[in-house]
């Protein structure tokens, strides 16, 4: 079955997707190899915003677990999701992409605010807009932030690149013979508690219709063959949405050609009485 082409999304990057080889921190090559894919997905006519996270250089949750107090750790992790953002800010302009970072904290020397109506404007004028600190509220992952986001700019899907190429039935990494799913619904990933984004960020994909497109965004080029409906990925959606949308993508416009010698004409709906009247006066 193939997967609809989707042309506004919001592309949400895990933190760790720009370690690279390196077990923390900012990996400029790594960093850079994603600003070609985000550009070349541009350049092929799709609208683009991102949300990236800050696993590489400070989690909240694994701060809160070592002592600190959760708030303030996950203000911490907000600060290390503007300094990923500004990497990617960084690497985008190098290679001629324009680019915004708003940030849900307020950081006037470094990046805008976060204003929904402003971020709308610049992806209309075709740049790209990086969305930092996640919602700016403590007790959120920046999962939800992008699925948050994504609702806000009317984007029509959220991918989430990943170090995996979907959604399995456990985790690949540690069972063998670990099931992928091709596609699949917002409530059985709910169900089963699958790990494909924390609870609360599915729900409210799943409350606005937002698909979630799960891919690996570690193999080079797999973004615009994904963007493209190829590559290997799987797409979480509400299940009749989810109809509805391969019937649309397997369909194929048809154009009956005109009978020879037909003339067209075209009435206005005053003339048709008219046209009704003259038609059945021939008949008769």
């Amino acid at each position: 079955m193939p997967r609809p082409r989707f042309n506004r999304i919001l592309l949400k990057l895990s933190g760790e997707a720009l370690m690279g080889p390196n077990p923390f921190g900012i990996d400029p090559e790594t960093v850079a190899g994603l600003a070609e894919e985000i550009r070349v997905a541009r350049e092929d006519g799709h609208t683009l915003c991102l949300v990236v996270g800050g696993g590489n250089i400070f989690r909240g949750l694994a701060g809160a677990a070592k002592g600190f107090d959760r708030a303030s750790a996950d203000y911490m992790g907000m600060l290390a999701t503007v300094m990923n953002a500004l990497a990617m800010q960084n690497a985008l302009e190098k290679i001629g992409v324009d680019t915004r970072v708003q940030s849900a904290i307020p950081m006037a020397t470094v990046s805008e605010p976060y204003i929904r109506r402003r971020a709308v404007r610049h992806m209309e004028k075709g740049r790209v807009v990086i969305f930092a600190a996640g919602t700016g509220n403590p007790f959120f992952t920046t999962d939800t932030a992008a699925a948050l986001r994504a609702a806000e700019m009317g984007c029509d899907a959220l991918f989430k690149g990943t170090s995996v190429d979907g959604v399995y039935d456990a985790d690949p990494k540690k069972v063998e013979g670990a099931r992928r799913y091709e596609s699949i619904g917002f409530n059985q990933v709910l169900s089963d508690d699958l790990k494909v984004m924390d609870a609360s960020a599915v729900a409210l994909c799943r409350d606005n219709n937002i698909p979630i497109v799960v891919f690996n965004i570690r193999e080079r080029g797999n973004l615009a063959r994904v963007l493209g409906g190829a590559g290997t990925a799987t797409i979480v959606q509400n299940e009749a949405a989810g109809a509805a949308r391969a019937r649309l993508a397997e369909a194929t416009p048809v154009k009956r050609a005109p009978r020879p010698g037909a003339k067209r004409i075209i009435r206005t709906k005053a003339q048709l009485p008219r046209a009704k009247r003259a038609q059945s006066e021939e008949k008769g």
